[in-house]
């Protein structure tokens, strides 16, 4: 870290959390930007309480080691618990007939959203949904598991080459109120 840069991991109200407590990561020193250009009202959401908010979601460990979590506008919330689809997509990774998924909050009657995984198999190999669920059952916590699975070629990407959540995102919640 630079000198004179300090990071923290505030909650939801600014206030600083300790080691282990997990909420969004903030920085701020002498070298940060003062501002988005002619975008007031961007500005002001990143910038509060002296703190630029990075929109990114980690934990400070008893060290001062930095792990980022997620983003948190990936963040999920289910049943009244976080879910980060990030950790999600590392377990189902690990699994040998996974090229490459995408974990997205849905819309559940019951629980408010659930996780959905958007699954592209790796070249040659054929996975099934029930083998998918049965990997996540020994790997995750039942309220982290995806409770949908959908396989798709390719994942769509943004200009920048990553994957575009908000494109997937879309279709499940077009004319709701959770903002993708």
């Amino acid at each position: 870290m630079r000198s004179g840069m300090e990071v923290a991991i505030l909650d939801a109200e600014d206030r600083p959390l300790g080691a282990g407590g997990i909420g969004e990561i903030c920085v701020r020193g002498p070298a940060l930007m003062k501002g988005y250009w002619q975008r007031p009202e961007a500005t002001a959401e990143t910038l509060r309480n002296g703190w630029l908010h990075t929109g990114d979601i980690g934990r400070l460990d008893d060290n001062g080691y930095l792990y980022i979590m997620d983003r948190s506008k990936d963040m999920l919330i289910s049943g009244g618990l976080n879910v980060y689809p990030r950790e999600i997509e590392e377990v189902l990774l690990r699994h040998p007939a996974v090229s490459e998924v995408a974990v997205i909050g849905v819309p559940n009657e019951q629980w408010g959203e659930t996780a959905m995984a958007i699954v592209v198999a790796a070249d040659g190999a054929k996975v099934t949904e029930a083998e998918l669920k049965e990997f996540a059952t020994e790997h995750l916590a039942p309220y982290k598991k995806p409770r949908a699975f959908e396989f798709v070629a390719a994942l769509p990407k943004t200009t920048y080459g990553k994957i575009d959540k908000k494109a997937l995102r879309a279709p499940h919640w077009a004319g709701r109120e959770r903002m993708v």
